[in-house]
């Protein structure tokens, strides 16, 4: 009742042109109702300002903090409801991100103080180990495991090796040595820490030890180009040495060719004369054995021949053929007397 009575002495073109029975309705609320009808509109806008709705971003996890305490409840990415005044959150990054620790000092072994302008880690944080790692180190956790942790190992390393070694020497290995040390305490005690890559820029040294090092570094580039110099006519000697022995060899091979070839010429040859020694000594010792075989088979012919008759007949032949004719009181008695021939 108050509260319509109110509203309509606040309003009163709003009254008058309401029905009679709405006019009836709210003077019929409770005032309960009546209340927060009133105060919800305040406490909508007080509620805008103290960011009951709130943004987690992509890469990140949200974490939550009630009166000083961490809750054990987080959130992913996107809009996110929580109460105001009485809640706060954080975004935590768990996507891969590098932190630049600059302006390092350190001293060597020898007592020379140096500086490391720049050194970049690049690491990351399991969402799965964000709860215990916010709880165990706070928000700003890798102020601890990242920051601090740099300076104090690279004062270690320092501290237990010489200027020559820091700067020259071993500085190509700094990199790994800073990511195993603090890769190892953090899978110690941080296991949701996983350091990924170290980078380490060259230490600012003092400028007299500085100047040193360019001289020496002057001295040795020289002593190098002596040496790369050397290397060069070393290899170009080496290779007119190789180009002799190459053509030497291209020399030798060809004249062992020609020798083989000559020597297959002759081998060649040789067996040419072979065949036709063993051609000759066959066609003559065929015909050896043929002469040897007709004279014997005339052998054999005229020891079958040479019978009595035969004999006689060839000596009459003989006698006949003779052109000699002998006139006389007398023929010579051998010529008739064929008994002569037996005896």
């Amino acid at each position: 009742m108050a509260v319509a009575t109110a509203t309509a002495t606040r309003r009163p073109d709003v009254a008058a042109a309401m029905p009679s029975s709405t006019i009836v309705q709210h003077a019929a609320l409770p005032p309960l109702l009546a209340f927060f009808l009133v105060i919800l509109p305040v406490f909508a806008a007080g509620a805008a300002s103290a960011h009951i709705l709130h943004q987690i971003p992509e890469g990140h996890v949200g974490v939550y903090f009630r009166g000083g305490a961490l809750l054990n409840a987080t959130s992913g990415p996107g809009f996110h409801l929580m109460i105001p005044f009485l809640t706060r959150y954080e975004p935590i990054q768990v996507t891969i991100q590098t932190d630049q620790v600059t302006n390092i000092p350190c001293g060597t072994k020898g007592g020379v103080m140096i500086y490391f302008d720049k050194i970049e880690v690049v690491n990351r944080l399991h969402k799965d180990y964000v709860y215990e790692t916010i709880l165990s180190y706070g928000v700003n956790y890798d102020k601890t495991w990242i920051y601090d942790k740099i300076h104090h190992e690279i004062n270690q390393f320092c501290s237990a090796h010489s200027l020559q070694e820091v700067y020259i020497d071993k500085f190509d290995q700094i990199d790994e040595i800073m990511k195993d040390a603090i890769q190892r305490d953090c899978t110690h005690y941080a296991p949701g820490i996983e350091i990924i890559g170290v980078r380490v820029t060259k230490p600012t040294i003092p400028s007299t030890i500085a100047r040193n090092y360019e001289v020496m570094e002057q001295e040795r580039t020289k002593v190098l180009i002596a040496v790369e110099q050397q290397k060069v006519v070393e290899k170009e000697a080496e290779t007119q040495k190789k180009k002799a022995i190459t053509e030497a060899e291209k020399d030798a091979q060809v004249s062992r060719i020609f020798m083989e070839q000559r020597l297959m010429e002759k081998q060649s040859n040789k067996r040419q004369q072979e065949i036709d020694n063993a051609i000759y000594l066959a066609r003559e010792k065929s015909l050896a054995d043929a002469s040897f075989y007709r004279v014997l088979k005339e052998a054999e012919a005229n020891k079958l021949k040479l019978t009595p008759e035969f004999l006689e007949l060839k000596f009459i032949e003989s006698m006949l053929n003779n052109t000699k004719v002998f006139f006389g009181e007398k023929i010579p008695a051998m010529v008739l007397d064929q008994r002569l021939f037996g005896s």
